[in-house]
């Protein structure tokens, strides 16, 4: 039931009042939205190699027919697109591996060797900050796990929604004179023989507190209704005019507000009837198993959760046969089944599942006072909005700011750490020719004669080659006897291929 308060102060501003209308329908105002459409521009895939700034090489056009894939033209221009459709696919594909094959290698890139933390103590306080930042991107990494999972369930907090019910008495008046032109009276003034009233039924939601967002965009009252109805006295407007609606449909345009014009000098009870648009569909739930489970309106998952919970606590899942059910005596009475599947329980839940009931205001039109006399009741109601943090939490899983900032930090990084070992290097190269220089340049030649004969292929050893004794060793003579033969048998080949070409 709405809590009543007293008239508040600060009320909206009046709007300007139509004439009278004995229709029963319900007029909203404040339709006209001016807010435009906002541009939407899709941001950066993160991790996503960039873009290719250099254009293709192209082929340049002949002149004369260009047609393409034609048999008979002069250019086939469907082979090459496809050839060359192929190659950028391919390149593209290429770039992309090696620029993961990068991050990854840039991964290790950034620890210092373990000679130059021997030699720098300092380094230590690099190498702790290096661990800390790798327990601060695991950390970052399964809070947005965590945000993604929870935007997908609905995100919801109780608010208050302060309604403010008024209505304004128009007396009868004389009729206008003769030297007064009808259309220079401001419609809806009380001008004319009948009295009359008027409703009007706004709301707005009170503020929590916090600090307003200017760039927030406010809810219409008419957001928070799936329907409204406000059914006056039956004996005064008769069985076909006391009963004004609204229902949302798909082309509703929202309003900050409704109004009511009726014919009248009597004060007039009215009943007012708020069914909540709730997001997600809500239910009530059976007097029966609302006392069971101690739901009274809930959405349906939240529903099953706790009926799933009452199983658990009571120990009704069979000990067998682990997919069925066993009721207990107030299941049986509610679902008039001593067994069920697990499957069955939405099936067998739809039947005790109600629209919700909606909310109802009693108020009292008066007629007393004069036309400067506004009669305000307030009522407040809890309903549920989108909780600001959502939109928080997709501004930080879409923000990209800090991304291209981190990555030039770590260039940086790599490029220093790769500057290290660089200088690490020329270190131990100059100390080693500084502590012994005959054997460092011996070591030396060596290693780059043998780099040299890696990258020649040359197969034996030179320098001993270089040398007469090498040759007049005991295999010398079969290797000799194995090469002469291996001549004789080639020029033979030769022979008999060209005297059997002649032959022929």
């Amino acid at each position: 039931m709405a809590q009543r308060f007293p008239p508040a102060g600060g009320m909206p501003q009046r709007y300007g009042s139509p004439g009278p209308s004995n229709a029963p329908v319900m007029r909203p105002y404040g339709q006209t939205n001016n807010y435009g459409v906002r541009g939407y521009s899709p941001q950066p895939q993160m991790g996503a190699p960039p873009p290719q700034s250099q254009p293709l090489h192209q082929r340049p056009m002949q002149t004369g027919y260009q047609g393409g894939g034609m048999r008979g033209s002069p250019i086939a221009g469907g082979s090459g697109g496809g050839n060359k459709r192929g190659a950028d696919r391919n390149a593209s594909q290429q770039k992309q591996g090696e620029y993961q094959a990068k991050k990854k290698k840039k991964l290790a890139d950034k620890i210092l060797p373990q000679k130059v933390r021997d030699l720098v103590p300092e380094s230590q306080a690099y190498m702790d900050l290096l661990a800390f930042e790798r327990k601060l991107d695991a950390t970052i990494m399964r809070k947005r796990l965590d945000i993604q999972e929870a935007l997908k369930r609905p995100m919801k907090q109780k608010r208050k929604l302060r309604i403010f019910i008024s209505n304004t008495f128009y007396p009868s008046r004389d009729p206008p004179d003769a030297g007064v032109d009808p259309n220079q009276q401001m419609p809806g003034d009380g001008s004319g023989t009948v009295a009359s009233w008027e409703l009007r039924v706004e709301g707005r939601l009170l503020e929590d507190g916090s600090k307003n967002d200017p760039n927030k965009v406010k809810r219409k009252f008419s957001s928070f209704f799936k329907s409204l109805v406000i059914e006056l006295d039956k004996d005064l407007y008769g069985p076909d005019n006391h009963l004004v609606e609204w229902h949302r449909t798909h082309t509703t345009q929202e309003t900050d507000g409704f109004q009511v014009k009726r014919p009248g000098d009597r004060n007039v009870r009215c009943t007012i009837l708020l069914l909540l648009d709730y997001q997600p569909l809500q239910f009530k739930l059976d007097p029966r198993l609302a006392r069971l489970l101690g739901v009274h309106t809930q959405t349906r998952p939240v529903i099953i959760s706790a009926l799933w919970q009452y199983i658990k606590t009571h120990r009704l899942q069979d000990a067998h046969e682990r997919e069925y059910i066993v009721c207990d005596k107030y299941l049986e009475q509610i679902f008039g089944c001593q067994r069920m599947k697990f499957a069955e329980i939405p099936q067998r839940l739809n039947p005790l599942l109600h629209p919700p009931d909606p909310i109802v205001i009693n108020h009292v039109i008066t007629v007393e006072g004069s036309l400067d006399n506004k009669q305000t009741a307030c009522y407040d109601i809890d309903v549920e909005v989108d909780d600001s943090l959502k939109n928080q939490m997709n501004s930080f899983l879409m923000s990209t700011s800090s991304q291209q900032e981190i990555q030039t930090l770590d260039g940086k990084i790599h490029d220093t750490v790769e500057t290290i070992n660089q200088l690490k290097t020329n270190r131990e190269f100059f100390l080693s020719f500084a502590k012994d220089p005959q054997a460092f340049i011996h070591k030396w030649i060596v290693s780059q004669k043998r780099d040299l004969k890696a990258m020649t292929d040359v197969v034996g050893n030179p320098e001993e080659e270089r040398r007469a004794e090498f040759y007049y060793q005991p295999w010398t003579q079969e290797a000799v006897s194995r090469y002469f033969f291996t001549k004789v048998n080639q020029k033979r080949a030769e022979l008999e291929q060209a005297l059997g070409i002649r032959n022929s």
